[in-house]
Formats: structure tokens, C-alpha cells, sequence
């Protein structure tokens, strides 16, 4: 029985993982199809990122006692409406909407976490954690290449349709598999604060996921001091909630708050790589460097991410007991660390940069899976989905930032009136990613004794 929960639930993480994946690799096509501009279509990815990140606090207290297998499946059914939205041929409008309901299922990971848990036995519950954290990765090569070939093959509704398609799939996955949970009190959402957050949130997110906005310094730096505010007020007013959305004491934690520190800083270095490493495959001839990858061949190119990915959530997690959680969690930043060198001296070799994919994907793999047993030290059974939920955005937050990071960079070292940067700033802003890197991994070996 508890083989078939587990199995149920890294099914229905991978597939909400591969639905969260779809966004990016249709950024153009959408553009073009329906005739909108870059900056717009950016928001089907911006959208299901702010979305993923509200919804985390409230469904993790949603799903954190006797409803959490009603939240999961009443989530899931958002998901597949937001799918079917995404798939008519509506306007533009409808399709931002499909996303930002479809980025309801970023946070449902950490639902299935706080299930695995609570139902399985404390062997196969670690595993399967892992598992459920490194499935993100693990759907990232499964999705871009599939969805690059169902738009290249039958257009952009059709590959939509795919995350329609899956997402119905992991409803009935779920509804079939997920135990009924024990009689308890009814939980109580804070809406103000789910608000303030959203609010603040979303502050932040402008300002990270819209370089554009820094053209006026007074417009961005007004929007990050507004949102500054907006979530020190929501923080003042957690503390003092009877209720609160977010327990920040017990997040104040040292072993939770060094663990989210090193997300955050860890998913910064993490994401640069990975945009730099996408970008730099498909650069188009005439660059000088670079290998012209269409959108297939480069979605197959993420194959050796995915591949290391796995190895690296089966594997590191079985080498992780007591205090070797954390130096596993170094090692894998380290081994990212490596894939960064390793493009810097060799990307104009194409295995070269394969290799460095790959090498990749075991550091992404790697801190995804120990990051569960980081955070949750310490933390009550009835707060794992809240914590896990937390955890969630932080990593959002540090994949944006890294994504921003990467695309300020590569501005900055693209010569005036041209619209590829150089290859030198490839591999400067490759080195950079060497900083938050070494940071994350500091944060987390420097436990007190």
C-alpha cells in the first residue's frame, strides 16, 4: 500500500512539474501566434511563478490537517481548468488566466510532501520526499523538449494541451490514491495576510521578472521600497496574528532560516546557470560561438539536466545521514560550481557543454532533495506543509533572481546597436554564478555545533 502511495505521489509531482515547465519554451511562440509583444508573453511564465508563490502559504495551511486530500484535488481541478483554458483558442487574456491557474500546482509539491510524511513509514517517507523535491527537476527535461516538439509538429494550443492532458491525469491519480485523513479542526486562512503578501509579492516580482522597469530608477526603486514595506507590514502583522498565515517564529528557527537562506542563495547561482546554459545552445549563427540548436534539439539538450537530476535525487539522499545532510548539500553546489567552470574553459565544445548541463542538473538535483530534510529539522508534523510551502517560494524567488541576474549580464556585455552579447560575457556571467554558490554552501556548513 504504502508502494503505491509513494508511487502515486511522485507521479502526480511530475506531472504538475512538467505543467509548470510548458511556459517557458512558448514565450515566442506565443508572441507570434497571438501577436502580442515579448515583455507581454513573458507574463505566461511571470504569472504562473506569482500565483505558485501566493498560493503556497494558504494552501499549506489548507492541507496542513483533515482537509489536506479535499485542498490537493480541489487545487488539481484548478489546474486542469486552468490546462483547458490555455488549450481553446481564446484571447490572450484567457490564456494569462489558464496560466496564472495552472501555477496554483507549483506549491501542490509540498502538499504531497507533508502526505508522504504523515502516511508513509519514516524509511519510505524520506525516500519519497527526495523523489517528490528533485521531480521539478526531472520535469523540466521531460517537459521542454515534448513541448517544443508539439508546438514545432502541431502548433501552440497543442502543446498547451499537454499540461491540460497531464493535469487530468494527476487528478485522477490523486483522487484514487491519496488517504483519507484523520477527523480535526477546521483550519483558519488569514486573509489579510494572504493579501499583504500577495501585494508585497508581487512588488517584487515586477521589479525582478521586469528588467524594463529599471529604465526609471525612481519607478524601480519606488516599486522595491513600496514592497519592501508592504511585507515588513505583513510580517508586524503575522507576528501579531492569532492565526497566522505563516508561523515566522517558528520559520525564525536556526536550522529553518539557514535552510531557506541557502535556497534563496543556492537557486540564484542555480538559475543563472541554467539560463545562461539554454540561451547559449540556441544562439543563432553568425555569432561567432554558440551551436544554433533549434527548439527541439535544445529541449533534448536539457536531457542530460533531467538524467543527473534523477541520479543525483536517488542517490544523494542515501548518502545524507546526520550531520552529512549538509555536506552533501555543499557537495551538490560544488558539483554546479564545477558545471560553471567547466562551460567557462570549454563552451566551444558542444559534449563540453552538454557535460556542464549535466553536471548541472546533479547540483539542482542534488540540493532539491536534501533541502526537505534541511528545512523540516526541527519543525512539528502539523507544520510540515507550511514550512515546505515557504521553502517553495524561496526557491521560486532564487530562480527568478537568477533568471534576472542572467539576462543583466548578458545586457550589459551586448555592444551598442548589436542584439547578441559577446562570448566573453557568456563566461564572465557564468563565473558569477560561482558567488552565490559558494555562499549557499557556506551558509549551510557553518552549523552551530
Amino acid at each position: 500500500m504504502s508502494g503505491r502511495l509513494g508511487f502515486a505521489l511522485v507521479c502526480t509531482a511530475l506531472a504538475t512539474a512538467v505543467i509548470g515547465s510548458v511556459g517557458a519554451p512558448l514565450i515566442t511562440p506565443v508572441a507570434t501566434d497571438l501577436h502580442v509583444s515579448l515583455a507581454a508573453a513573458q507574463w505566461t511564465l511571470t504569472v504562473t511563478l506569482f500565483t505558485g508563490a501566493i498560493a503556497g502559504p494558504v494552501l499549506g495551511r489548507l492541507g496542513g490537517g483533515p482537509y489536506r486530500r479535499a485542498t490537493i484535488l480541489a487545487t488539481l481541478v484548478l489546474v486542469t481548468a486552468g490546462g483547458l483554458l490555455t488549450t481553446l483558442p481564446l484571447p490572450f487574456a484567457a490564456l494569462l488566466i489558464g496560466r496564472g491557474l495552472q501555477g496554483l500546482g507549483v506549491p501542490l509539491v509540498a502538499l504531497l510532501m507533508s502526505v508522504a510524511r504523515t502516511h508513509l513509514p519514516a524509511d519510505r517517507s524520506a525516500s519519497t520526499i527526495a523523489a517528490l523535491s528533485v521531480a521539478s527537476t526531472v520535469g523540466i527535461g521531460v517537459g521542454y523538449p515534448a513541448v517544443s516538439l508539439l508546438d514545432q509538429l502541431a502548433g501552440l494550443r497543442a502543446a498547451y494541451g499537454l499540461g491540460f492532458l497531464l493535469s487530468a491525469i494527476a487528478l485522477v491519480i490523486a483522487w484514487r490514491a491519496l488517504p483519507a485523513e484523520a477527523p480535526g479542526a477546521r483550519p483558519r486562512i488569514d486573509v489579510l495576510g494572504a493579501f499583504l503578501l500577495a501585494l508585497g509579492t508581487l512588488g517584487v516580482l515586477l521589479v525582478i521578472a521586469e528588467p524594463a522597469i529599471w529604465a526609471d530608477p525612481w519607478l524601480g526603486g519606488g516599486l522595491l521600497a513600496a514592497a519592501a514595506v508592504i511585507l515588513s507590514g505583513w510580517a508586524v502583522f503575522e507576528l501579531r496574528a492569532a492565526a497566522p498565515l505563516v508561523d515566522l517564529r517558528m520559520l525564525g528557527r536556526a536550522p529553518v532560516l539557514r535552510a531557506n537562506l541557502a535556497m534563496l542563495v543556492a537557486g540564484m547561482g542555480l538559475y543563472l546557470l541554467f539560463s545562461l546554459f539554454t540561451r547559449f545552445v540556441q544562439t543563432p549563427d553568425g555569432a561567432g560561438y554558440g551551436f544554433a540548436l533549434p527548439g527541439v534539439a535544445a529541449g533534448a539538450a536539457l536531457i542530460p539536466f533531467s538524467l543527473l537530476g534523477f541520479v543525483a535525487g536517488r542517490s544523494v539522499p542515501r548518502l545524507s545521514g546526520g550531520g552529512t545532510v549538509r555536506r552533501m548539500f555543499a557537495l551538490s553546489a560544488a558539483i554546479a560550481g564545477a558545471a560553471a567552470l567547466l562551460f567557462a574553459l570549454a563552451h566551444g565544445s558542444l559534449v563540453a557543454v552538454l557535460a556542464a548541463i549535466a553536471l548541472l542538473g546533479f547540483g539542482v538535483g542534488g540540493t532539491s532533495a536534501v533541502m526537505p530534510k534541511l528545512v523540516l529539522a526541527g519543525a512539528p508534523q502539523g507544520e510540515t506543509a507550511s514550512v515546505l510551502s515557504i521553502n517553495q517560494i524561496v526557491r521560486s524567488i532564487g530562480f527568478s533572481t537568477g533568471s534576472a541576474l542572467a539576462g543583466l549580464l548578458l545586457a550589459s556585455a551586448t555592444p551598442a546597436a548589436m542584439t547578441l552579447p559577446t562570448q566573453g560575457g557568456y563566461v564572465t556571467a557564468a563565473l558569477w554564478s560561482l558567488l552565490p554558490l559558494t555562499a549557499a554552501a557556506f551558509i549551510v556548513t557553518r552549523a552551530r555545533r
